[in-house]
């Protein structure tokens, strides 16, 4: 793995969705703020995960997908356990040990890795693989 290059790619795919969190305080659809941002970021993971697996492997990297997105989401953890819980979290009374043991965190870090290891599967491992033969 070019370490290096994933940390890049995890930053670029963090940045991202701290910005469609923060950005869906903006516009309200739903009556609570919280789990209106919490969808959107839910959303934003898909092609976040995947813009980041493109960048990554685009040179023609073969590293495992779930190694990779283990990883990246390893580095995504570390910043919001430096960036995002001091900025957002705690102000608002919650605390680190909150922010990581919400299910739903969890549950986005598992559609995180997933769409990485998807990703490898089909564009890394089988790049040629068609629609009809995916399913």
């Amino acid at each position: 793995m070019h370490i290096k290059r994933a940390i890049l790619v995890a930053i670029l795919v963090w940045i991202l969705g701290v910005s469609v969190y923060t950005a869906s305080y903006l516009f309200s659809f739903l009556e609570d703020p919280e789990l209106q941002a919490n969808l959107m970021l839910t959303l934003a993971v898909i092609p976040g995960a995947m813009l980041g697996a493109f960048i990554y492997y685009k040179n023609g990297q073969k590293t495992h997908g779930l190694k990779l997105g283990g990883f990246m989401f390893a580095t995504a953890m570390a910043l919001d356990a430096i960036i995002t819980v001091p900025l957002f979290i705690i102000p608002l009374g919650g605390t680190h040990l909150t922010f990581f043991t919400d299910p739903g965190f969890w549950l986005i870090a598992l559609l995180y890795i997933g769409v990485v290891v998807l990703y490898w599967k089909l564009k890394v491992v089988r790049p040629k693989l068609g629609v009809s033969e995916m399913f």
